[in-house]
């Protein structure tokens, strides 16, 4: 027997169907307002209407004006490092060698790159990249001499400044034109610097020297050339007996580094020249050997580069320099 059909569903009547709704969608919201209402309870409660907050002032500090702030709270010295360069084949590897240096420097620090002549794209693409604050500037090569006659027992005129002390001199009138306060510190391209050097070098109030070591090429020999320190104060100097006679002070170019605000005194118009040191500073009483006692050598002279060295055809010392960098 077959069994009875079931009865049709009563359609849900739209009273119905709108009360259930309401009440799921109240359900729904009852965890939120619950959470809302149980962090409500932690407010502090506002004060009473009576009541009168007093705002106590804090105690006086006694400031002693003679004593010296910690050195954390001194205002660090701009770092202006000034480093010509040229195109040559290893001019790549010599900027981003001293580039990773600098980057690891302490900061403020501005790398003023100079280059001899116009300013190349390479080079302008390697600085982009290389992360220091940086400022690439040109020195313009001066026009070649006419040829005249030479006349018998007279030599031909010497340039009176070089190619690299020519390029200084463009970073000095930046510095100078800008007013940029700080340290000025020479950095070739080609030496190698400790990151002691530059922590040392914010301790320069005027005119700081330090020795420099030089790699004798060819030779398993170092020559040390700079001040012999009796703490701070410059006694003697490390010198060779070649360089005796030729100048009065026996500092390496990059042995030195001086306060800017010499550039725009009016006695001490600097330029570099053969005497460059002597327009800064009167005698070693004007010096400071850096760090005391001279006791640290912290750049060298490395001579890496082969002057016969042959590259393959078709490649240029003024271009493809990230080239020329990997492969060496």
């Amino acid at each position: 027997m077959a069994a009875p059909p079931c009865p049709p569903r009563r359609p849900i009547s739209a009273p119905c169907f709108l009360l259930c709704f309401l009440l799921g969608f109240v359900a729904g919201l009852f965890p939120f307002a619950h959470r809302h209402l149980h962090l409500d309870l932690h407010l502090p409660l506002p004060p009473p209407a009576t009541a009168i907050l007093v705002r106590e002032d804090p105690p006086s500090v006694v400031v002693d004006v003679d004593t010296p702030l910690p050195a954390a709270a001194e205002e660090r010295k701009l770092l202006l490092v000034v480093t010509p360069t040229r195109a040559r084949p290893l001019q790549a590897y010599y900027l981003r060698r001293l580039a990773h240096t600098l980057r690891l420097a302490p900061s403020p620090l501005l790398w003023l790159v100079v280059e001899s002549g116009a300013a190349t794209r390479d080079t302008a693409a390697l600085l982009r990249g290389c992360g220091v604050m940086y400022r690439h500037l040109s020195s313009p090569v001066p026009d070649a001499p006419q040829d005249r006659p030479r006349r018998r027992g007279r030599r031909q005129d010497r340039p009176a400044v070089d190619s690299r002390a020519r390029q200084r001199n463009t970073a000095l009138d930046h510095i100078e034109h800008h007013r940029l306060h700080g340290i000025v510190y020479f950095a070739d391209e080609d030496n190698v610097y400790s990151l002691d050097l530059f922590y040392h070098l914010r301790d320069i109030r005027s005119f700081g020297t330090w020795p420099v070591a030089t790699l004798a090429p060819g030779k398993s020999k170092t020559i040390l050339q700079g001040p012999v320190c009796e703490g701070s104060r410059v006694v003697g100097w490390h010198t060779t007996d070649r360089s005796k006679n030729q100048r009065r002070f026996h500092v390496d170019m990059s042995g030195f580094a001086f306060n800017s605000s010499k550039l725009w005194d009016a006695k001490n118009r600097v330029k570099l020249e053969t005497a460059f040191i002597e327009q800064l500073v009167e005698d070693e009483t004007h010096m400071e050997g850096v760090p005391p006692g001279c006791s640290k050598i912290m750049n060298f002279h490395l001579h890496l580069e082969d002057k016969n060295a042959i590259y393959l055809n078709g490649w240029q010392t003024t271009q493809n320099l990230d080239k020329l960098y990997e492969a060496h």
